[in-house]
């Protein structure tokens, strides 16, 4: 009985700390995702890649442009020579002395096909580089709203749980007078009890989810949040989405799918890589401007100065590399058909996750609608098994049963919605046309 005691009294300590409670600062679904834009981790890191592959383009086309170099030396000159004199006798001299060179050389490509391919390699590189950073702004949303959602059901769930376990209150009050009265049993009030315990663990259980869930959202936000804002049923515009069909719907993937372009920016590289290791074999031709001075200072000749300029064309034409070109050649190709086949394969995965998303926007939208119908028909249930545990007829674990049917039935209905707003961001994300227009259309979805 003690133990019933502080059960009881926990519960109720819940309810009444529920109510007592200051709202929680709650933020929108539009605030929470801007905060992750500008504050995720793995977002900025994949920013950071893509500003970083941005930079290979600059460097490929500078191996296009003019190349200048200057060289400079100084060398101290100790030299030890032996030779014969006019009587043939070896005689041997010491000479020490300085000698410097200056070196100034401009090389312009004139015909180097290999870097132009290059370009060509980094500009894909840079498309795909783009495609990802599109692709991890689209997860980004979606992450954003399932954590979003999470917090909303656990958050949900808790309240549901309050309001069953004052409901269960009331009802063993309703007991207890009854027994003291002699129209009841002691069994009511044990039942009642023993419900309260239950939904109070419950209501901690969902508690902790939301908690977790919070976390996660202020890990991604670095934003301090400790609500977010409920569902408002009547805002969803289930009827105004244009749902089309799955292939319509892969249509629009084909064309503004991230996952696509960066597939398809990856495979034009390869291509690109063929050509460029194709050139192996093809000549190289520079234009060079090259000025050369040099002072040296010997017994023979004092402070001698010469200055030589140099203007023409230097050709290079390969002829034997021991087989590496054909070899580079043949690997690029086996790159190309790699990508291809991640393509396709990319293609047929995305063919399967949108029609699994369509399928979810579909039938979330005709579970919503029955299982509106269930909650009111449960309600009615509740009514009636009042009215007989008034008269007699029902007990109070009648009462308590119908009121959980009730209270399951208007939580698979938060589901529902909430798996609808799901799967139709999902497959905005799939068809690439989750950005901040439909985050901001989704939010009024979500007020306080």
């Amino acid at each position: 009985m003690r133990t019933v005691f502080f059960a009881g009294l926990l519960a109720c300590s819940l309810v009444h700390a529920q109510d007592a409670a200051p709202p929680a600062q709650a933020l929108g679904l539009a605030q929470v995702y801007a905060h992750a834009l500008a504050h995720d981790a793995t977002l900025r890191a994949t920013r950071a890649q893509a500003d970083g592959v941005d930079e290979r383009v600059a460097q490929a086309r500078a191996q296009l442009k003019p190349r200048m170099s200057f060289n400079a030396t100084r060398f101290y000159n100790d030299l030890d020579r032996t030779q014969p004199n006019l009587l043939g006798q070896p005689t041997a001299t010491h000479e020490g002395y300085y000698s410097s060179s200056q070196s100034l050389q401009l090389r312009q490509p004139l015909y180097r096909p290999a870097l132009s391919w290059g370009v060509d390699v980094a500009l894909a590189q840079q498309a795909e580089a783009q495609a990802v950073l599109s692709r991890a702004v689209q997860n980004l949303g979606v992450e954003v709203a399932e954590a979003y959602l999470q917090v909303l059901l656990a958050q949900e769930e808790e309240q549901l749980l309050g309001q069953q376990i004052h409901m269960t209150q009331q009802q063993k009050q309703s007991a207890e007078k009854r027994l003291a009265a002699g129209q009841g049993i002691r069994t009511d009030i044990d039942e009642a009890q023993a419900r309260m315990d239950g939904l109070a663990a419950q209501q901690l259980q969902a508690r902790q989810a939301r908690q977790t869930a919070l976390l996660q959202i202020q890990s991604m936000t670095q934003q301090a949040l400790e609500a977010v804002h409920p569902l408002q049923p009547q805002a969803l515009d289930t009827a105004e989405f244009l749902v089309q069909t799955p292939a319509d719907w892969m249509d629009k993937a084909q064309a503004r799918s991230p996952e696509l372009r960066a597939l398809q920016a990856r495979l034009d590289a390869a291509r690109f890589e063929v050509q460029r290791a194709q050139t192996g074999h093809q000549p190289t031709l520079d234009a060079l401007l090259q000025i050369s001075r040099s002072v040296s200072d010997t017994v023979s000749s004092t402070q001698t100065t010469s200055i030589n300029r140099q203007l023409g064309f230097q050709l290079e034409i390969p002829l034997y590399a021991g087989g590496a070109v054909q070899s580079a050649v043949r690997q690029a190709l086996f790159e190309q058909t790699r990508t291809e086949e991640l393509l396709e394969a990319g293609r047929r995965d995305l063919n399967i996750r949108i029609q699994r998303e369509w399928r979810g926007v579909t039938e979330s939208t005709a579970r919503m609608h029955a299982l509106t119908r269930a909650v009111a028909s449960a309600d009615l249930v509740v009514v009636s098994a009042k009215r007989s545990f008034e008269t007699g007829f029902r007990t109070v674990l009648d009462v308590l049963n119908a009121e959980e049917r009730a209270h399951q039935a208007r939580r698979d209905l938060m589901e529902a919605r909430l798996s609808y707003v799901t799967h139709r961001l999902r497959l905005l994300s799939l068809a690439g046309e989750l950005d901040m227009s439909q985050i901001q259309q989704a939010d009024r979805w979500f007020q306080p």
